[in-house]
């Protein structure tokens, strides 16, 4: 945790190579993540961002994209555990609905929960969760929350926030400061 413009997202990222270390080491159970491939990363962390990314394309191939030979069950299985499920069976053309450009077919929300569902295909053990509800309204935060707890259950999870109440169950919190861990 800490205030916006600490830092936080860098210490984060860090797990999955996005930035590298200056000095010291990152290590995934003893092992130094710069001797790790990038697919090799890529299949062990899986990040939710606070800025979704969505391709011009079907829904279901957004989230395909995490798993490339993911059956439509698995996929549709995916998106009831990001909370999504119902609001995406009810488009018009289901998940083949295409989302747009960059997604302005949905809010803010629904974007996110689209990026959880797709990181729960995925199942890496480590999870990076990004400022994941800082842009909802307090309805859809409970509802993203409560996706980002399922998906957290038996991983591994850094979650980056700038409140407190958002990191509240966490086993260790460490607040950041202009960079640095205080």
């Amino acid at each position: 945790v800490g205030e916006p413009g600490s830092g936080k997202p860098p210490l984060g990222y860090m797990v999955a190579r996005l930035y590298d270390v200056d000095a010291g080491r990152v290590a995934i159970d003893g092992i130094d993540v710069r001797d790790l491939s990038f697919d090799d990363l890529a299949s062990t962390v899986g990040i939710v961002a606070q800025e979704t990314y969505l391709f011009h394309a079907t829904v279901r191939e957004n989230l395909r994209f995490a798993c490339p030979d993911a059956t439509d069950e698995e996929i549709e299985d995916a998106a009831r555990a990001a909370r999504i499920h119902d609001l995406l069976a009810a488009l018009p053309d289901g998940y083949d609905t295409v989302v747009g450009e960059r997604g302005y077919r949905f809010s803010g929300g629904e974007k996110q929960r689209i990026a959880i569902a797709r990181t729960v295909l995925r199942n890496p053990p480590i999870l990076v969760l990004d400022e994941a509800t800082s842009a909802l309204d307090t309805q859809t935060e409970r509802q993203v929350q409560e996706a980002l707890d399922r998906l957290s259950e038996g991983r591994t999870t850094i979650a980056i926030a700038h409140r407190l109440s958002t990191v509240r169950d966490a086993r260790a919190i460490v607040v950041v400061e202009r960079g640095a861990v205080r």
